[in-house]
């Protein structure tokens, strides 16, 4: 079943256009997630940025290409070698840092990014830690698999599969502006995009 919502606030004059930037940075690492490029009206217009468990880094490059100061952060050290010398290539500015996000409580920063982006990712006990990285206002965007998923394929693990609505309540106390979930470019998905309050 699809589950569709979406809050009425812009965060910016002008909405931000990723899908012009996406040529830039090449295909091979994989095209961008199409929930970031749909949300670019609920984007802060600058900023820092943080891609969590980046892999090879498609996230953090085409943010770095958009203007924000990306930082990317993701356990294997070689895909993160791949997105040093693909930023370097492209003249770009993406710092890296290698983090098990899986151990203990790993500390990615208080109130340090204006945006934090997560794909195709589950790890629950990180959620606080990605609610304390956001600035006030900043904006939390969010995808990955439903358990759904398992029935077509991988992941399969429990562990790494949302139960239907669980989304939204892992991001609370966050403001959800926007909540989509269902079957989406082949997977079965849930996705949102949340905003820390400005206080």
């Amino acid at each position: 079943m699809a589950a569709n919502y979406s809050g009425s606030l812009r965060l910016s004059s002008r909405p931000m256009d990723l899908r012009a930037l996406t040529g830039r940075i090449g295909s091979d690492l994989g095209e961008p997630s199409a929930w970031l490029l749909e949300t670019g009206d609920l984007l802060p217009a600058v900023g820092r940025a943080l891609d969590v468990a980046c892999g090879r880094g498609r996230h953090a490059l085409l943010l770095a290409a958009a203007g924000f100061e990306a930082t990317a952060i993701d356990r294997d050290r070689k895909a993160l070698a791949v997105l040093e010398a693909r930023a370097r290539g492209l003249g770009l500015s993406v710092r890296t840092r290698a983090t098990d996000l899986e151990t203990n409580d790993p500390d990615l920063g208080s109130a340090v990014f204006e945006l934090v982006v997560v794909f195709r990712y589950l790890h629950r006990p990180l959620f606080p830690a990605l609610r304390r990285a956001l600035a006030p206002g900043g904006v939390l965007v969010y995808e990955t698999f439903t358990r759904a998923q398992a029935a077509c394929g991988h992941p399969r693990n429990p562990a790494f599969l949302l139960e239907e609505g669980e989304l939204p309540r892992l991001v609370a106390p966050l403001d959800v502006l926007r909540f989509d979930e269902g079957e989406r470019e082949g997977a079965l998905v849930a996705r949102v995009v949340a905003q820390r309050p400005i206080l």
